[in-house]
C-alpha cells in the first residue's frame, strides 16, 4: 500500500483557497494539513482537525517545532505562506529533506535577495532587468534630485517590508521627509523586514514612482531551480496591497524578462513579481519568492501549481495544462465568512 502523501502548508492564515486546492491536486493521495500561530486563524477554522498551532516564527525552536510537527503528521511536503518564515526556512532546508520533507523553498541567497529592496534593485539592474530607480536612505535620495536622477513623485518603503506596510507615495520635498520619518517609525514599532544591525540610512529605500499599467507576474520553476513558465496578469484594481481583480494578459516583454530573472536566481517553486509597462517599457518592481496573492487569478484561469508542486516532489513530471492560464480570464476576489463554535474554555473545537 503506497504511503499517504500528506501536505502541510504552515502560516496558513487567510489562504483557505490554497488548503483547498491542494487537497484538490493530491486527489485523495493525502490530506492538506495547516499551521498557524492564531488557532482563530480562517485556515485553522477550516482545518476542522487538520490544523496544529505553532509559537510566532521568531521563537526560539520554531523549525525544531515544525520539524516535529511534519514527523509527527507524516508531512512529505512543506509549503511556507509567510515571508518572515522564509528565511529560516531556507537555512534549515536541509534538515526538513533528510527527514524525507520535500519543503518548497529557494536558497537563501535568493531569499534574502527578493526581500532586500536595494540588493533586488542592484541584482536586477546587473543582469539588465530595467527595475525604478532607487537609492538607499535620505541623503542618496535627495543628491539623486539634485542631479536629475530621480525626479517627484517618488516612493519611500521599508528596505524590509511585507505588505505595502511603511510604503508612501511622495509629490514634493516636504512629503519626503514627512513620509521618510513616518516610515522609519512604522520599521522601529512593528519590527517590519529583517534589519539586523543596519544603520538608519540603510533601512529605507526611495525609489522612483512608475507610471503605468501594473502587472503581476506568476514565475514558476521546478524544485530543481529550472525555469517553466510566466503567466501574467494586468491589475485591475488593488485592496490593501493585494491584486484584488485582474484578467490574464500575456505580455512578451514583461515574460521575457521574468525569464531572464528566473534563469539567473533559479529560485524553486512560485516567484510572485510585481511589474509596470511604462511609457519607456517594461519594468519589474518587486518580487517575492512563495506563493503571492495574484495567484489565484491564475489558478481561476485554469493553471495548477499546487498540481505541478506536488508531480515535482513526487518525482514526476507536470503536466503542460498545469502551467497554463487562458488569456482574458477576468476574476475577482471577495470574503466569506469561517465559523467554528468555542468551547467552555474558549478554544475552538
Amino acid at each position: 500500500m503506497t504511503a499517504p502523501f500528506n501536505v502541510l502548508l504552515t502560516c496558513a492564515g487567510r489562504r483557505n483557497y490554497l488548503v483547498d486546492w491542494f487537497q484538490a491536486a493530491l486527489a485523495g493521495a493525502g490530506e492538506v494539513l495547516v499551521a498557524d500561530a492564531s488557532e482563530h486563524a480562517p485556515s485553522m477554522i477550516e482545518a476542522r482537525g487538520k490544523g496544529s498551532l505553532l509559537p510566532p516564527v521568531s521563537e526560539p525552536g520554531y523549525f525544531d517545532r515544525l520539524l516535529g510537527l511534519c514527523r509527527e503528521r507524516d508531512a512529505r511536503m512543506l509549503v511556507s505562506l509567510n515571508d518572515f518564515e522564509l528565511p529560516g526556512l531556507a537555512r534549515e532546508a536541509a534538515r526538513f529533506r533528510d527527514a524525507g520533507v520535500t519543503p518548497v523553498v529557494s536558497d537563501p541567497e535568493t531569499v534574502d535577495l527578493c526581500f532586500d529592496k536595494w540588493r533586488t534593485f542592484e541584482r536586477l539592474r546587473a543582469l539588465g532587468v530595467p527595475v525604478p530607480e532607487t537609492r538607499l536612505g535620505l541623503a542618496a535620495a535627495r543628491e539623486a534630485l539634485r542631479a536629475g536622477l530621480l525626479r517627484f513623485p517618488l516612493v519611500v518603503k521599508p528596505r524590509w517590508g511585507t505588505a505595502s506596510v511603511g510604503v508612501e507615495l511622495v509629490a514634493d520635498e516636504a512629503d519626503l521627509e514627512a513620509a521618510y520619518a513616518w516610515t522609519a517609525r512604522k520599521i522601529g514599532s512593528l519590527g517590519v523586514g529583517r534589519v539586523g544591525g543596519a544603520g538608519p540610512d540603510e533601512k529605507i529605500v526611495v525609489q522612483q514612482a512608475l507610471q503605468g499599467q501594473e502587472y503581476g507576474l506568476d514565475i514558476v520553476n521546478d524544485l530543481a531551480g529550472e525555469h517553466r513558465t510566466v503567466i501574467v496578469k494586468r491589475k485591475l484594481s488593488m485592496r490593501a496591497g493585494e491584486t484584488d481583480r485582474a484578467v490574464v494578459e500575456p505580455h512578451a516583454g514583461l515574460s521575457a524578462l521574468a525569464a531572464t530573472v528566473a534563469r539567473a536566481l533559479r529560485p524553486r517553486g512560485l516567484m510572485d513579481a510585481d511589474a509596470f509597462v511604462t511609457p519607456s517599457g517594461p519594468v519589474i518592481l518587486e518580487l517575492n519568492p512563495r506563493f503571492g496573492g495574484g495567484y489565484p487569478f491564475s489558478h481561476a484561469a485554469g493553471a495548477d501549481v499546487p498540481a505541478a508542486l506536488l508531480a515535482w516532489a513526487r518525482g514526476l513530471e507536470a503536466r503542460p495544462e498545469w502551467l497554463t492560464a487562458r488569456a482574458g480570464t477576468i476574476s475577482a476576489k471577495c470574503d466569506r465568512l469561517v465559523t467554528a463554535e468555542a468551547a467552555s474554555n474558549g478554544k475552538i473545537r
